[in-house]
């Protein structure tokens, strides 16, 4: 049988079906009631608890080589005492939360929501209270805060949703609040308005490369010498970092570290047959007439051309570690980053490369703490601006210490009641 062009495709009933799915009334209805109803989160992560491997892995898979979470021996003479996790790590982890069972009119709310609709992040927000050390299991609950529909250039009515999730430790302390900006859109609608279709794939000389490279080879880590807050001014240089050109290997690494498993849970053989049943909508026959999730248009170009892309992409989750990669190696081990808000503004197609740069904004005592401020922004090579963030990151001034901040209150109590029903449902097994 001859493969299948991305126009083929488009032709076929198969494309046809994957993508005659629509946001309609009834689904952002039924959202709006979902709004505040927070349920303990079941879904088992690849990696549920951190270990010395895992934490080294997921860094590795960013690009990161900070010692401080790739060589326990380092590690040991720092102030942490161990190895840690980078900050966003958590994010990618949970072990199964046992909480109460949604009723039937939660059941009934969910049921076929958003069938067939593309899920993309496009920001975050997080705060962070602890790190993550070897040996500690994350659990988590979460539900959305807010949803608004809107028109957008790229994919024409889409719905803009805001989930919050809790981490939580074995301990029950909250580790952080990853809150999630998540775009819904119509895959038909962004097949046929094509945004992006004219865009050409970069291609690179020798020379072109080697302007790459020189941006890795001054790139450091600032590690075990401090960063002060006294030293610090508005308006200096955070540095310059390259991550790219972006190639499926990138995916496919990140993927290794722990990251892309749920909710979709893309698997091999029998597990995939009883995917398939699980959620139908989510596999796509490819050009050869093989089923395959629709997910793969972060390594498949065809399947990301037939519905709108004129290039495979990105996770945006990716460049969010990215972005805490770069904060981090600024910050030093004795910084603490607590808080990030970033927009991811466009896509990151295979071959480009991010170019991040950021400043000082602000310096500030603000409960005990001494806070700087600062910006971020990713440029592409072809000049465009594809995320901007803000970040907060505690610095010690000389001779102290930095620290993580307090939980609200009202946060800590929330936890609290959600890991009190599981400690419950725990021991009733």
């Amino acid at each position: 049988m001859a493969t299948k062009s991305p126009d083929d495709i488009k032709q076929s009933d198969e494309w046809q079906k994957a993508v005659d799915y629509a946001i309609t009334d009834n689904d952002i209805e039924r959202q709006e009631k979902l709004l505040g109803y927070m349920q303990a989160a079941k879904t088992r992560e690849y990696i549920q608890t951190a270990t010395t491997d895992n934490i080294r892995n997921f860094a590795h898979g960013t690009g990161d080589d900070n010692p401080l979470f790739c060589d326990p021996e380092y590690a040991r003479g720092t102030r942490w005492g161990s190895v840690i996790a980078p900050g966003m790590m958590v994010g990618q982890i949970n072990a199964p939360m046992l909480g109460d069972a949604p009723g039937d009119d939660i059941k009934a709310l969910r049921k076929s929501l958003w069938k067939g609709v593309h899920v993309f992040v496009s920001g975050s927000t997080w705060d962070w209270y602890r790190p993550v050390f070897p040996g500690d299991t994350i659990y988590s609950y979460n539900g959305d805060e807010t949803s608004e529909v809107k028109t957008s250039e790229f994919s024409g009515r889409s719905v803009i949703t805001v989930r919050k999730d809790v981490k939580i430790n074995q301990r029950g302390e909250v580790v952080a609040v990853y809150r999630i900006l998540r775009v819904l859109t119509e895959r038909k609608t962004a097949a046929k308005k094509g945004k992006y279709s004219a865009l050409e794939p970069a291609t690179y000389t020798d020379e072109d490369i080697a302007k790459v490279d020189e941006v890795y080879a001054a790139e450091m880590v600032r590690g075990a010498e401090t960063r002060n807050f006294d030293d610090v001014q508005v308006g200096e240089s955070l540095g310059k970092m390259a991550k790219g050109p972006l190639t499926v290997t990138d995916v496919i690494v990140y993927h290794a570290g722990g990251y892309g498993f749920v909710p979709y849970a893309p698997t091999v053989g029998r597990l995939a047959h009883k995917n398939r049943k699980r959620i139908p909508a989510f596999y796509v026959k490819n050009e050869y007439g093989v089923p395959d999730v629709a997910q793969r248009l972060h390594w498949d170009p065809v399947w990301a051309q037939a519905i709108g892309n004129p290039m495979a992409y990105d996770y945006g989750v990716m460049r969010e570690s990215y972005l805490w990669h770069y904060l981090n190696d600024w910050a030093g081990d004795d910084g603490v980053i607590t808080h990030v808000h970033d927009e991811i503004r466009k896509f990151n197609y295979m071959g480009d490369v991010q170019t991040i740069t950021g400043e000082v904004t602000g310096k500030r005592e603000e409960g005990g703490q001494n806070l700087v401020d600062v910006k971020v922004i990713f440029t592409n090579q072809r000049g465009d601006e594809t995320v901007r963030a803000t970040a907060t990151i505690a610095l010690p001034k000389k001779g102290g210490i930095a620290m993580y901040p307090e939980v609200p209150r009202d946060l800590a109590e929330e936890a609290a009641k959600m890991m009190q029903r599981h400690w419950e449902l725990s021991r009733k097994k």
